[in-house]
C-alpha cells in the first residue's frame, strides 16, 4: 500500500507500514520518487469537522485526521475561536504559485504519465489533489528562466512591433498551461513583465533602465498583442501587472518604473489600449514590497489612471502585511492582491511553515487580499534554471529531477488553503488570539473553512465556536490545521 505524501503520517507511516510503504520526500536537498496519490483516508467514526494537519517536524504532512471532531452545546474554558458567518469581507480569487519558465520547462521534461499525474495532484479539485486555483506567469522571461528574452528582441527599434512573437513561450509554458486548463478551465492567471524589450529602454539592457517615453504607446500595444496571442492559444489572463518589482533594478531581467511613470503609462496608454482592443483583462498596479504603500496610492489618487485599475499587488520582502489594509481602506472600491513570496533554499521547514502561514495564508487574507501566491512552483535540485544574476536559492514548492518530485514548504502552505477555500468564497469573521493566528472563509456551497496556526511554544488546546456550539481540539507547537464543516 502506498500513501500520497499529502495525506501521510510521516513517522507513523514507518511504524505501521514499514519504510517501503512511505514513498516520497519533503523539503530535502536530494529528491526521491513520490508515489501516485490514492483516495485520501476517511475518518474512523462520525465527524462533523474534517481536520487536515501539518506538523513542523513533518510527522504529519497535509494529513487528514481520523479523530472525530464534533460541535457540542457546551462551553469551553480553553481559548476559543469564534466563527461568525454574519460578518463577511472580501471575496477570494484563489491560492497558488508562479509558473515560471523554469517550472514549465521542468514539468515539460517529465514523462507524459508522470506530468499528468502531478498536474492532476496540483490542479484538480477532487480526491487527493490540492486544488491550486491561481497562477502567475511572467510576460517574457523572469529571472527563473534558462535565458532572458522578450517577445520583440529586434536588433533595431521596432515601434510597430512587426517582430513580436510568442514563440519563446510556445516551447514549454503554453503547452503546460494548456494541460493545466484542461484540468481546471476556470483557473485564474496573472501576467507580470520583468522588463520591456531592450530597444524601448533608456539603457538598452535587460537589467535596470527605464521605459523611454517615446515608446509608451508601443509598449501598451505590446501588452495588447501579448494578451491577444495568449487568447489565440486558448489562454485568457484574468489580470496583468505592468512591472514586476518596479523599484528593483538589480535583477536579471528588471526595469525601473516610478509611480508617476506608471500612472502616466496606465492613464494615457495601456488603459485606453486595452479598452480599445476590447480586452477585459484587469490592470493591477505596483507588484512590489509592502514598505512602499505610497506607490499604489499615488496611482489610485490619479483619477485618469485609477479608472483603469482594479487594484494593487504586493510582495513581503520588506514592510508589514498590514499595509495591505492601509491601501484598501484608502480606496475601498479597489482590490488588493498578494502576488509573490519566496522560500530561501535549502529551507527550514518548521520556521518557513510558521512564517508563511502566519504572514501570507492568514495575514494577507486577514488584510483583504483576494489571493496568495508563492514563488515559485518548481525548481531543480540546484534551484534552477535561473538567469545569470537571477535567484540562485529560490526553493520551489516542488523540486523536480526527471520524474522525481519533492514537495517542499510552499506546497503545504498553499494546500492548506487552496484545497478548501475555493474561488468565490468570502472571508468571514473570527476573533484574533495571540498564539493562535487564524482566518475563516465560507465557500459558495456553504461549507466553512478555518485555518489555524499554533504560534506558541507548547501544544495548545483550543475551541472552535460556531452558532453557539463548541468543538474542542488541539495543535502541537508550530503546527497548522485546516478545519472544514
Amino acid at each position: 500500500m502506498k500513501l500520497f505524501p499529502g495525506f501521510r503520517l510521516g513517522l507513523a507511516c514507518v511504524l505501521l507500514l514499514g519504510s517501503a510503504g512511505c514513498g516520497g520526500s519533503t523539503d530535502d536537498s536530494t529528491p526521491t520518487p513520490s508515489p501516485a496519490p490514492p483516495v485520501p483516508p476517511q475518518p474512523a467514526g462520525p465527524s462533523q469537522v474534517a481536520q487536515w494537519l501539518t506538523a513542523p517536524d513533518k510527522s504529519a504532512l497535509f494529513y487528514k485526521s481520523t479523530s472525530p471532531l464534533n460541535f457540542q452545546a457546551t462551553s469551553s474554558q480553553n481559548p476559543t475561536i469564534i466563527v461568525d458567518t454574519t460578518q463577511s469581507y472580501q471575496s477570494i480569487d484563489g491560492f497558488g504559485y508562479t509558473l515560471t519558465g523554469s517550472s514549465a520547462m521542468l514539468l515539460k521534461q517529465m514523462s507524459a504519465t508522470a506530468r499528468a499525474a502531478l498536474l492532476k495532484e496540483l490542479f484538480a479539485t477532487d480526491g487527493a489533489s490540492i486544488g491550486t486555483s491561481y497562477l502567475r506567469v511572467s510576460i517574457g522571461a523572469s529571472d527563473l528562466d534558462v535565458g532572458v528574452f522578450t517577445y520583440d528582441d529586434a536588433a533595431q527599434p521596432d515601434p510597430t512591433l512587426a517582430q513580436f512573437s510568442l514563440a519563446p513561450d510556445k516551447v514549454n509554458l503554453v503547452p503546460v498551461l494548456k494541460e493545466i486548463l484542461a484540468i481546471n478551465p476556470s483557473i485564474k492567471i496573472l501576467g507580470s513583465p520583468w522588463t520591456a524589450p531592450r530597444w524601448m529602454k533608456t539603457n538598452n539592457s535587460y537589467i535596470g533602465g527605464a521605459l523611454k517615453p517615446e515608446y509608451y504607446a508601443a509598449y501598451a500595444q505590446y501588452f495588447v498583442k501579448y494578451l491577444q496571442a495568449m487568447q489565440a492559444e486558448g489562454i485568457r489572463l484574468d489580470a496583468i501587472t505592468l512591472q514586476n518589482e518596479p523599484l528593483h533594478d538589480g535583477n536579471n531581467p528588471s526595469m525601473l518604473m516610478s509611480a508617476l511613470e506608471q500612472a502616466t503609462f496606465i492613464r494615457d496608454h495601456v488603459g485606453p489600449a486595452l479598452r480599445a482592443a476590447g480586452l477585459t483583462t484587469k490592470i493591477i498596479t505596483y507588484d512590489h514590497n509592502l514598505d512602499k504603500p505610497e506607490y499604489p496610492l499615488t496611482i489610485l489618487r490619479d483619477p485618469g489612471a485609477s479608472q483603469y485599475v482594479d487594484g494593487s499587488a504586493f510582495h513581503l520582502y520588506a514592510g508589514d502585511i498590514t499595509a495591505m489594509t492601509t491601501v484598501r481602506n484608502a480606496f475601498p472600491s479597489k482590490n488588493v492582491y498578494f502576488t509573490e513570496q519566496w522560500v530561501g533554499g535549502p529551507g527550514d521547514f518548521a520556521g518557513d511553515l510558521k512564517w508563511h502561514v502566519s504572514n501570507l495564508i492568514i495575514g494577507a487574507t486577514r488584510n483583504w487580499s483576494r489571493n496568495v501566491l508563492e514563488w515559485n512552483l518548481a525548481a531543480d535540485p540546484n534551484y534552477g534554471p535561473y538567469t545569470p544574476g537571477g535567484c540562485s536559492t529560490c526553493l520551489g514548492a516542488l523540486t523536480i529531477s526527471g520524474d522525481n518530485v519533492t514537495r517542499n514548504t510552499a506546497y503545504y502552505t498553499v494546500a492548506h488553503a487552496a484545497k478548501f477555500v475555493r474561488p468565490g468564497s468570502v472571508r468571514i469573521s473570527t476573533n484574533e488570539l495571540g498564539n493562535l493566528p487564524n482566518v475563516a472563509f465560507k465557500n459558495p456551497d456553504g461549507k466553512k473553512v478555518l485555518i489555524v496556526l499554533n504560534a506558541g511554544n507548547a501544544t495548545q488546546r483550543f475551541a472552535i465556536q460556531y452558532r453557539g456550539n463548541v468543538a474542542t481540539t488541539s495543535l502541537d507547537k508550530g503546527a497548522v490545521g485546516t478545519y472544514v464543516w
